[in-house]
């Protein structure tokens, strides 16, 4: 197998945008019913859904299908830029540690380069979560606290200025920083292990593509769950209602049992291989018509 040229940051950084956008729109409305699913209380008899199809119903029975896509506007803004952010760091992170171009990163060094994106993208993608997350429980409860994300982000920057916005960082960095580690890992791996012999990983064909992208988001979606159940709740919580991370897994494990921190898991698979297969997918596409237009980025 050949190695894969180096790619500019720039590059990366355009191309995981555009790959971000993907994985919005074709992942977004079952991330509303993950979310719902996870902050909804305790579990049967007192669970207002008892699965996600049960969920998937009643939003589309009440909101029809623009309820699966509530809360899109803050991940929007968010997403694409967080997306090009975690993809211009990890390629930042395999630069840093290869100082020799013709010798190929260990499975470590790839995973520390995804934990260093991961890092990165928290700066953006933690206030778009806090919103997104309380869009959705609106949508779901019925209330109508916040006209939209905008009004949402000013509400909440004028309860208690920024640390409301940024409310959940420490639960998102411990979401983000590991999986993401392992996210890019899988998809690194997969994509040499699907490359015939003697060929380049940049030809990869697209079912293999989608399918390393798609394995890889559900590896890291498996490792994530627990912590974004912890951040789901704490950002949607009333304030004051927990004093902390060990506080809020301490309530959830004494009501739920550890099978909560688990909620929202079949929504989870059900978007995480197509979101991400479609994610890598739009970042390699347009990775190779950015190498097309231009040679000199």
């Amino acid at each position: 197998m050949k190695e894969e040229a180096t790619v500019s940051p720039l590059k990366n950084f355009v191309a995981g945008g555009v790959g971000g956008a993907c994985l919005l729109l074709v992942g977004h409305p079952l991330d509303t019913i993950k979310v719902i699913l996870q902050t909804q209380p305790k579990a049967p008899p007192s669970a207002l859904y008892s699965g996600v199809y049960d969920c998937f119903c009643h939003i589309v029975g009440r909101q029809g299908i623009a309820g699966l896509y509530r809360g899109m506007g803050a991940p929007l803004a968010s997403v694409a830029p967080m997306m090009a952010i975690s993809f211009l760091s990890f390629g930042l992170g395999k630069r840093l540690q290869q100082r020799d171009p013709d010798i190929t990163l260990s499975h470590r060094q790839i995973f520390f380069s995804g934990c260093l994106a991961g890092t990165f993208t928290t700066v953006v993608v933690a206030p778009g979560e806090r919103i997104k997350c309380l869009l959705q429980v609106q949508s779901s409860s019925g209330e109508s606290k916040y006209a939209g994300p905008l009004d949402c982000a000013f509400k909440l920057y004028q309860e208690d200025g920024i640390r409301s916005v940024y409310k959940g960082t420490l639960l998102t960095l411990i979401r983000d920083v590991p999986s993401t580690g392992l996210y890019f890992l899988t998809y690194e791996y997969l994509k040499c292990a699907l490359t015939p012999a003697g060929q380049s990983v940049s030809h990869l064909s697209t079912p293999n593509i989608l399918l390393a992208g798609g394995v890889a988001g559900v590896l890291n979606w498996t490792v994530a769950l627990p912590p974004d159940v912890l951040k789901s709740n704490f950002q949607t919580a009333p304030d004051g209602r927990y004093s902390g991370v060990w506080d809020i897994l301490r309530t959830l494990l004494h009501e739920e049992g550890p099978r909560g921190l688990y909620k929202g898991f079949s929504a989870v698979l059900l978007r995480a291989f197509p979101a991400n297969a479609a994610c890598f997918l739009g970042f390699e596409v347009a990775l190779k018509a950015l190498n097309i237009v231009t040679t000199s980025w």
